[in-house]
């Protein structure tokens, strides 16, 4: 098990590691800066590196959780990276059913591929899915889920990079929303955000602003915990309800 400080879960899953940076989004990749840390630390889940590795001794994990959890599937990793063979996620899913009692939420940057396997597959009920939207050029993505029979589809836009504009928000239940941490981190305007959030209220769909990351709201750079999350002097992190029927 691991437990983690990102906000809009309880812990993190990891039967797979490692990745491919593939858009922008990827660029300062928080998880390849972490697995070579533990590398360096001689953890051994990640002896291999970046390089995407399964781990079928970590499969069943949550079966052993007794405490009813929000888990983040493969928070060092992209379930749907071209080199997990569909036979492998069939195994993580199977975990996912065998455990109603935990919301599992799945974030891909790799849509595609997460709409190629849910055509012949059920979605357990207790799974919520979810793509990257970082930029213009990755709106796109939000077709591959939208007409998903999920309990909860949602978007992130973290590391959120331009202003996306005019958003085709149908069948969207959550907005996820944060600025790049990190020396290299790339600044996000106030700007964007608010334009996000009104199409979110507009449409009546929860609305999480994680954080503003190493630029603050006034635009200077500093650590991520002094600038906060406060959005307009609020704190704005608003979750689906559980309970929705699909």
């Amino acid at each position: 098990m691991a437990t983690t400080s990102i906000e809009w879960t309880d812990k993190t899953w990891n039967p797979v590691t490692g990745c491919t940076k593939i858009s922008a989004g990827c660029q300062h990749c928080y998880a390849y800066v972490m697995t070579n840390r533990l590398r360096g630390m001689r953890n051994p889940k990640y002896s291999h590196g970046f390089n995407v590795t399964l781990h079928p001794e970590d499969l069943y994990e949550p079966i052993t959780w007794k405490q009813k959890s929000m888990i983040f599937v493969c928070s060092m990793s992209d379930l749907f990276h071209n080199n997990v063979p569909f036979e492998f996620i069939d195994k993580v899913f199977d975990t996912i059913s065998k455990t109603p009692q935990h919301t599992y939420q799945i974030l891909t940057k790799r849509a595609e591929r997460m709409g190629e396997y849910f055509k012949e597959r059920t979605i357990p009920l207790n799974t919520w899915l979810g793509v990257t939207v970082e930029n213009k050029q990755s709106k796109y993505r939000m077709d591959y889920i939208r007409n998903l029979p999920a309990k909860v589809k949602f978007i992130s836009c973290e590391p959120l990079l331009e202003d996306l504009g005019e958003l085709d928000l149908t069948g969207i239940d959550w907005i996820i929303v944060g600025g790049e941490s990190g020396v290299q981190a790339r600044l996000m305007e106030k700007d964007w955000i608010i334009n996000i959030k009104k199409q979110a209220d507009f449409n009546h769909i929860p609305f999480f602003f994680k954080q503003w990351g190493t630029w603050g709201a006034d635009r200077i750079k500093r650590n991520k915990k002094a600038n906060g999350n406060l959005l307009d002097g609020f704190v704005i992190q608003n979750m689906p309800n559980h309970n929705i029927i699909k």
